[in-house]
Order: C-alpha cells, then sequence, then structure tokens
C-alpha cells in the first residue's frame, strides 16, 4: 500500500486526534503555504531556521495579527511533533508573538434588544442564546435536541471550547419560541425519514456502537441546515446544522440597523451575557462556570468593562 501524501497524512492524524473540521483545514492550509514559501521543499529538510523565516514572513510582510502567528506555530508544531515524529529541541527558543490585552466590545442591555428585535425566525432564537446563555456560536449551532432541558430550564453544552461539557441555563423567556421551532424541525426530520435520509453525524465511534442513534430525534440539530449535503469526510448525504456564516450576517446586519456606534459580531452577545450579569451581582465564579473559562483570570476581563466608572472607582469630580 503506497504511503499517502504528507497533507493526507496531516488529515488522517488530525482526525486521529478527534480535530475539528474547522482546525483540520486551518493546520493543512498553514503546512501548505510553509512549504510553498520554501519552494516546496519538504519539512524533513528544514528545520528552526526555516520555521523562524516563515514566521518573520508573517509577521513583517503579510501584517497577520499574534493570533494568526500562533495559529500557524502551531500548525507546523503538530506537523513535525504528531505527523513526521520529529522531536523539536529548539521549540523553546521560537519566539512566540504577544497578543496584545484588549477589552471585549460590550452592548448595553438597550443596545442587545434593538439587535435582537432586528433579528428573526432562526436567527433571533439563535441570538437569544447566545446572550441569553452565553454560547459560542459554534456551541449554539451544534445543540442537540436531547441538549435541552425543558423542565430544568437548562442547556447542556457538548464538547465545547476545550473538549469541555457543561450546564447553563435556558431563559424562559424563549421557551415557548424554542418549542415551536422544534415542533417544525421534527416536521423536517419526519419527511427526511419519509424520503429516505434522516441520519445525523455522530460524535466519534457512537455511529458503530448505536447504529439506529443517527435516526433518533434526541439526536438530530435543534438548528438544522434547509438543505441536505454531502459530509466532508463520510461524503455521505446528511443533514447538517446551520452555516454560522449566515447567523454571523444576519447578526452584523442587525447591527447595522440598530445604528450602534460600536462594531461587534456574535459573540459581543456572549460578552455582554457576562458583564450584565456581573452588573446584576452574580458570584465571578458562576458566571466563570457558566462561560466554560477555565480560569477564572478569562472571567475577570468583564469586571473592567463593567458600567461603573473607573473599576468601580467613583471620580473627585463627580464629588
Amino acid at each position: 500500500m503506497p504511503t499517502p501524501k504528507l497533507l493526507d497524512q496531516v488529515r488522517i492524524v488530525a482526525r486521529l486526534k478527534h480535530y475539528s473540521l474547522s482546525t483540520e483545514k486551518a493546520y493543512v492550509g498553514w503546512i501548505r503555504r510553509f512549504i510553498l514559501f520554501h519552494n516546496k521543499q519538504h519539512p524533513k529538510e528544514m528545520a528552526e531556521t526555516e520555521i523562524r523565516q516563515f514566521l518573520a514572513h508573517l509577521a513583517v510582510d503579510t501584517k497577520v495579527s499574534a493570533s494568526t502567528q500562533t495559529v500557524a506555530l502551531s500548525a507546523l508544531l503538530f506537523l513535525y511533533r504528531d505527523v513526521l515524529k520529529t522531536e523539536l529541541g529548539y521549540v523553546d527558543h521560537i519566539e512566540r508573538a504577544r497578543a496584545s490585552q484588549k477589552l471585549p466590545v460590550v452592548f448595553t442591555r438597550e443596545e442587545v434588544q434593538a439587535v435582537l428585535v432586528r433579528l428573526s425566525g432562526t436567527d433571533h432564537l439563535i441570538a437569544c442564546l447566545l446572550y441569553g446563555s452565553g454560547l459560542r456560536l459554534m456551541e449554539a449551532i451544534r445543540l442537540r435536541v436531547k441538549d435541552i432541558d425543558f423542565t430544568r430550564g437548562e442547556l447542556c453544552v457538548r464538547q465545547g471550547k476545550g473538549a469541555k461539557d457543561r450546564v447553563t441555563m435556558l431563559p424562559a423567556s424563549i421557551i415557548p419560541l424554542l418549542q415551536a421551532h422544534l415542533s417544525k424541525v421534527r416536521i423536517l426530520h419526519r419527511a427526511d425519514l419519509k424520503d429516505g435520509y434522516g441520519e445525523v453525524v455522530l460524535p466519534f465511534a457512537l455511529a458503530r456502537k448505536y447504529p439506529r442513534a443517527a435516526r433518533e430525534w434526541g439526536w438530530q440539530f435543534v438548528f438544522p441546515s434547509i438543505n441536505r449535503s454531502r459530509d466532508p469526510r463520510s461524503r455521505i448525504v446528511r443533514r447538517h446544522h446551520i452555516s454560522p456564516n449566515h447567523i454571523q450576517r444576519a447578526v452584523k446586519t442587525a447591527i447595522r440597523l440598530a445604528r450602534l456606534s460600536r462594531n461587534g459580531s456574535c459573540h459581543t452577545l456572549r460578552h455582554s451575557f457576562a458583564t450584565h450579569l456581573l452588573e446584576d451581582g452574580y458570584d465571578i465564579r458562576t458566571v466563570q462556570e457558566l462561560l466554560g473559562h477555565k480560569d477564572v483570570r478569562t472571567t475577570m476581563i468583564y469586571t473592567h468593562v463593567l458600567n461603573r466608572g473607573g473599576r468601580g472607582v467613583r471620580s473627585p469630580l463627580d464629588r
């Protein structure tokens, strides 16, 4: 059996490590750029010097951000350590770009409402979950029916950032809307089953362990795509979840129509969720758990943007 090409090896190892499709594509893209930058020289023939040259090119010539440089370096480390099985003793001496410490953009409660009222249907529901439950965009669109507990008013976030599960609140105000939405999704699922489809992608090896689970109602996406599509990995035709690009465009349009003075995005709604909870007096550890932050120092950044002036200190001019 012939040895797979280098980029195919990268894809295989990424899937063995259960990396997401977006991470796999990003790593393949950066490794391809690294090889092309050095005139298609094989990575086995390159080392620290070539990695430094590539990172310098990104920083000086293309002027990418510090986070983008970090992703590029992570892709190259993955290539050498996990694919080529090459020990890099010089990694500690490669300078990592220092990310700037920026405060998150946070909308006021009135601004959040101005955005939400300009959304409708599925876009409105997802935006309500981003603000009302503190979900990341991908966490919201990957929700499964079984992850919603209407009785307890909870959402179970599966495989969030860092492959961690957590539980957060389900806003009571959107429960009727969400139940009506699920009724429509169930009709769509029954139609798919009737047409010989109705399967959904399952995590890891659950499809082999539970062969019928992919067709069960509980495993279906809460926010399915309008059209069925071919899975890029298995090549099976399924109904995937809604595209994140669609929601991002809808929220951007709503922000523009609301004529807000600050730029924002879907993630701004999550920032606003955390800040408004702290304004209401909730404990920072509770907010940390709801957000799924590993370190409380990540959550503490929201204490710097509370609507209390300079970190809660009263200016002497206002006395």
